[in-house]
């Protein structure tokens, strides 16, 4: 992988200069190592042909530490009504290019995304840039028809919940994404996988995800944090912009070195 870095903000009053960081993927061997440095695949800009990941707040499960809440078992009694079955399949040239499951997906996304943020040409552009490895189908029993799918990128050690699409009608009764969400995490524990990434913990409405689960880490800047309560309060205040970086404002500034120095 190449890391690359581009200006962004800064305030020379206290020394605070940004950066935003950035990491273009050589080889899909690099998978792992890239989700566990902090950086997820960046798709927003669809003239760029090759994958490139940004470091950010990045989300977590650790499997091993991994167990079914109450709220996890809720909602897998209304969707077990189904006997839901999964299915893994490769994202093939041939998937990308069925016209019933592309229709599904943006279906979806015309409904779930604001300001056309999941268009045919960005769907086709992220299943065609050589990140996303799998999609998972659920199909109900006896049923050949999806009811929903989940793009994911999946190596022997770390899988990315990159984007879910379900049928929409079902969320009247049954909180599908939440569900699809459980499911992939099990689907990963049960593959011996050590590590679920689960997108952005950024703003109060991406609490969903620490409400729900539990064996969570998210990316500080440097380590893997388990401290939930800190990440709430995190993404409860990420309107309000601080005059320095959080090194800077840390009261604990030699802890942190020493961390450091003993990290491997």
């Amino acid at each position: 992988m190449k890391i690359f870095r581009a200006e962004f903000n800064n305030n020379y009053l206290t020394y605070t200069f940004g950066y935003a960081e950035y990491a273009l993927m050589e080889s899909t061997g690099e998978l792992h190592l890239l989700y566990k440095q902090g950086f997820l695949p960046f798709s927003a800009n669809i003239s760029l042909p090759h994958p490139v990941f940004y470091l950010a707040r990045s989300l977590r499960v650790n499997s091993s530490l991994f167990s079914d809440s109450s709220e996890n078992r809720r909602v897998n009694r209304k969707v077990s009504e189904f006997e839901p079955t999964i299915e893994r399949l490769p994202l093939t040239k041939q998937l990308i290019k069925d016209e019933k499951f592309l229709n599904f997906c943006l279906s979806y996304a015309e409904e779930r995304f604001t300001n056309n943020a999941m268009n045919r040409e960005r769907l086709e552009y992220i299943f065609g840039l050589g990140i996303a490895t799998d999609i998972f189908k659920f199909t109900r029993k006896n049923e050949d028809e999806a009811f929903a799918y989940v793009l994911a990128a999946v190596d022997a050690d770390s899988l990315h919940f990159w984007f879910s699409f379900y049928d929409t009608s079902y969320l009247k009764d049954i909180p599908v994404g939440k569900w699809l969400m459980w499911r992939m995490i099990k689907w990963a524990q049960e593959n011996s996988i050590s590590y679920i990434y689960l997108g952005t913990t950024y703003g109060e409405k991406s609490l969903y995800k620490v409400r729900d689960f539990n064996g969570l880490e998210f990316f500080d800047g440097t380590f893997w944090n388990d401290d939930m309560e800190l990440l709430r309060q995190k993404c409860k205040t990420d309107t309000l912009l601080p005059n320095a970086d959080v090194f800077k404002l840390t009261q604990n500034a030699n802890e942190f070195i020493d961390k450091l120095k003993t990290s491997v």
